[in-house]
């Protein structure tokens, strides 16, 4: 067991992803830079407000959370792949885990609409004030079987950590282009979503019976996740008339 953790501590190098990765933050960071000028001197309260919620969750979550990963693989992973469960059960649990990490940071900065001149239900950047509902009733609920999805691809094919990070941050680039058509060029979403699988993909045993990945199983990789919002949206629905859940104005 040692020396398997040792072995999934230090990821095999995957240099044209990592590459690939910090060109997109090389953009990412340039496009919001050059948008918070605009935006945050441009007088309109509802507008500055947004941007400055995506700043606090960019900071928080990409720039702080980013640069504590490659710590946290090298402390955690090691005792993660020691949890005697199945590898893909432990894969889920820990995506999930870092999904409601990231929606309590999102969460929190809608909460933070009085600081910023505003109200909740005027700017906001989840569906409700409540963290609960938000990660019951509109995001981590989709996003679990979405990794059970991911869990399934990897008993299959042999994702590296990175492409995994890479592949899932497109998929989550597109649901949020369904929201809104802009965050395709947005660049940092592909972080937002790909840090919350990139530690778990850590722990994902090298020695499993996985294939070795042909060019067709990354646009596969990119869109089988979404048939996870399909039982995803279902469970959501039922939660939200248990819970008989109201979200913010305007907001579906």
């Amino acid at each position: 067991m040692a020396t398997d953790s040792a072995t999934q501590a230090s990821p095999k190098p995957d240099r044209m992803t990592r590459w690939l990765l910090i060109a997109i933050g090389i953009y990412s960071a340039l496009l919001v830079s050059l948008l918070n000028v605009f935006i945050l001197s441009s007088g309109k309260v509802k507008d500055r407000a947004i941007f400055l919620m995506a700043d606090g969750m960019i900071l928080l979550w990409i720039i702080v959370g980013g640069s504590l990963t490659p710590m946290l693989r090298k402390r955690l992973v090691r005792r993660l792949v020691a949890i005697p469960i199945d590898w893909r059960v432990r894969f889920v649990i820990l995506c999930t885990i870092m999904a409601l990490i990231e929606e309590a940071i999102t969460t929190s900065m809608t909460n933070c609409a009085p600081l910023f001149g505003t109200t909740p239900g005027e700017a906001h950047i989840t569906a409700s004030t409540n963290y609960f509902h938000v990660v019951l009733c509109h995001s981590v609920v989709l996003f679990f079987f979405m990794f059970i999805v991911w869990a399934w691809m990897l008993s299959r094919w042999d994702f590296s950590p990175l492409k995994v990070l890479l592949l899932f941050g497109i998929t989550g680039s597109l649901a949020e282009a369904t929201l809104n058509p802009t965050s395709l060029i947005g660049g940092f979403w592909v972080f937002v979503y790909g840090l919350m699988v990139y530690l778990p993909a850590c722990t994902v045993p090298r020695d499993r019976e996985a294939r070795p990945v042909r060019w067709w199983h990354y646009p596969v990789a990119v869109f089988l996740p979404f048939l996870g919002v399909i039982p995803g949206g279902l469970v959501a629905t039922i939660l939200r008339k248990v819970l008989d859940v109201h979200f913010l104005p305007g907001v579906s």
